[in-house]
């Protein structure tokens, strides 16, 4: 049973999120050789105030 953990900076939308875990699902079942009921996939919106790249916020960016 695959579980993918998707972290990203918040903003897409709902379809956007619902193309994605489709094609992420499509990518793991075929590689992975498992049903698509199988594969577990959890996405977390970060707010840009709680990542940092190269010591900078990306809420400064």
């Amino acid at each position: 049973m695959p579980i993918v953990q998707i972290d990203m900076i918040e903003g897409r939308t709902v379809e956007q999120k619902r193309e994605m875990a489709k094609k992420v699902t499509q990518a793991i079942t075929e590689t992975a050789n498992c049903p698509a009921d199988a594969v577990t996939i959890v996405i977390r919106d970060a707010a840009k105030s709680n990542i940092a790249k190269a010591g900078v916020l990306m809420l400064d960016k």
